[in-house]
């Protein structure tokens, strides 16, 4: 690892989700709740539409900096708040965008501020992510 400052951006990517991409993170997981593939569900429970899985989200956060981190390993600790959904449309899907910046350093460990939104508003608070350095 190269020498870190607090602010550096550590890593950085956008993924795009579809409609295929719940159904085959359903499978994974086990989580068939029908408020991740079906419409007239989650409109029934007064959402704006499909929603991701929160654990979908929330792992492409932290797997942002896998390829910085190189080890997995490494990763002392991971945490997050939900503020809003992440909601796939049909037909255009939904980009999610993943910014990760060093938040704070010590002799052994770094912690890495993830700034998670999609379209525009943030989806994720506080999400940190703390790993080994030295």
């Amino acid at each position: 690892m190269t020498e870190l400052t607090v602010g550096d951006v550590v890593a950085e990517r956008t993924v795009h989700l579809t409609r295929d991409s719940l159904v085959r993170y359903a499978g994974a997981s086990g989580d068939f709740n029908p408020i991740h593939y079906r419409d007239d569900v989650a409109a029934a429970v007064g959402l704006p539409g499909v929603l991701a899985h929160g654990m979908l989200t929330m792992g492409l956060a932290v797997s942002t900096i896998e390829e910085w981190i190189g080890d997995t390993d490494r990763v002392i600790e991971y945490g997050v708040r939900f503020t809003k959904p992440v909601v796939v449309d049909p037909e255009t899907g939904a980009d999610v965008t993943v910014v990760a910046k060093v938040g704070a350093l010590d002799d052994e460990s770094a912690r890495i501020d993830l700034t998670v939104s999609h379209a525009g508003t943030t989806v994720l608070v506080k999400a940190q992510v703390r790993v080994r350095i030295a």
